[in-house]
């Protein structure tokens, strides 16, 4: 019984959570663009990282908030935003463009958020 109401807190924290960052990651990824200082930390490939990471963030995020929702809706909900997004960079035309591997960099993200989500579940609860 302790595990069913530790996952119901968890769920509903992020529940709370994960509207502000996903209206946040929305306001970043259709900004206008900048040009990009060089820093000592940048590589070449740096925005795929960066990309893979919040769709991480945001695919973790998403599924602790509804964790019986089904992997095929979970799938679908955060691939149609990724590529939202990314027509939506290249339309608004503010120095921001689509990128095929920005999508798959999304997609990893989102499946890697997923799978770290169900492997501590499964290890801690």
């Amino acid at each position: 019984m302790i595990t069913k109401l530790s996952l119901d807190k968890i769920s509903k924290i992020f529940s709370k959570i994960l509207p502000i960052y996903w209206a946040f990651l929305t306001y970043m990824l259709l900004k206008p663009g900048e040009e990009n200082h060089e820093y000592w930390f940048m590589f070449s490939g740096i925005d795929k990282v960066l990309h893979l990471s919040i769709f991480g963030a945001l695919g973790f995020a998403f599924i602790a908030a509804f964790p019986k929702i089904k992997f095929s809706y979970f799938f679908q909900i955060i691939l149609l935003y990724a590529f939202l997004t990314e027509i939506l960079q290249e339309e608004m035309g503010l120095g921001r463009s689509m990128e095929t591997l920005d999508i798959v960099a999304d997609t990893i993200g989102c499946l890697l958020g997923y799978y770290i989500y169900k492997v501590l579940i499964k290890r801690f609860f």
